[in-house]
């Protein structure tokens, strides 16, 4: 009796307790995302292109297959990423199993707001790589 009596408890408590652990299994991804994206920015604040043509992921890399076309690419098209005054991360969602979709703030070069959408793919290595960002001005800024 008292061994159907437990297993009932831990079964409860199993139940209970599956949301919070996953919960907490998507904000370490989450953080993990977010780490790749500052990682590229603060890359490209540093003039160190090696690093942030490193955090683009490989389906990215074979369409800018050095990192002169990528930042290429980055420079003509990306200025308030490549050179932001200042960014912060909004609205974060899993968007599958192993992709994450996030959105970044950012005041950029020219003084005016900017919303870039960062899609990031976690590779067989076990590190979130960004495999596009889509950028538009923006009149007002919503987290």
């Amino acid at each position: 009796m008292q061994k159907a009596m437990l297993r009932i408890v831990l079964i409860i408590c199993a139940t209970l307790l599956a949301p919070v652990a996953a919960a907490l299994a998507g904000e370490a991804e989450f953080k993990a995302a977010q780490t790749t994206i500052d990682s590229q920015i603060r890359a490209f604040l540093a003039d160190d292109t090696q690093t942030a043509y490193g955090h683009a992921a490989p389906n990215v890399q074979r369409i800018f297959p050095t990192v002169e076309a990528f930042m290429g690419m980055v420079t003509g098209g990306y200025m308030p990423v490549y050179r932001p005054k200042s960014y912060a991360f909004g609205k974060v969602e899993q968007t599958g199993p192993n992709s994450i979709t996030q959105q970044v703030l950012i005041v950029g070069p020219d003084g005016k707001d900017y919303e870039a959408v960062y899609t990031l793919e976690l590779q067989p290595d076990g590190v979130f790589r960004i495999t596009g960002v889509s950028l538009r001005a923006s009149n007002t800024l919503s987290t």
